[in-house]
């Protein structure tokens, strides 16, 4: 387990198990923090994808939304990632929408920036040989 996914899950059990202002969570959101911070964008989107697999409301949006931008911005050109933001963007509210659309909004330009596919596939070496 990844240092980033063990401080993912600590927050999520640090904020459902104390208080706000408790130093358990303190610690756990400097924890979290310290990680995700230099954490590549694979190991957020691992991290963000484990923990929201086994419970979708363990990270708090603030961590949500923190992982997904450090990650888009360590990947501004790649359309995959930035849906991915924008669609949590829409889950955390109505204050995002605008932010999330504006995501959206740049996934379709790179996309249609991106040259097309070289005639006959993917462009790799043919497998057809006599």
């Amino acid at each position: 387990m990844s240092d980033l996914l063990r401080a993912a899950r600590s927050l999520g059990r640090a904020v459902d198990a104390a208080g706000a202002e408790s130093r358990q969570v303190r610690d756990a959101v400097r924890e979290f923090v310290e990680q995700v911070t230099f954490a590549t964008a694979d190991e957020i989107r691992a991290m963000l994808r484990d923990v929201l697999t086994e419970d979708w409301t363990a990270l708090p949006p603030w961590a949500r939304t923190l992982a997904h931008r450090l990650a888009c911005l360590q990947r501004p050109d790649d359309p995959e990632l930035l849906r991915e933001a924008a669609a949590d963007l829409l889950c955390c509210g109505p204050d995002w929408d605008g932010r999330a659309e504006e995501l959206e909004r740049r996934a379709a330009e790179h996309e249609q920036r991106r040259p097309p596919p070289p005639p006959g596939g993917s462009g790799g070496p043919t497998a057809s040989r006599p």
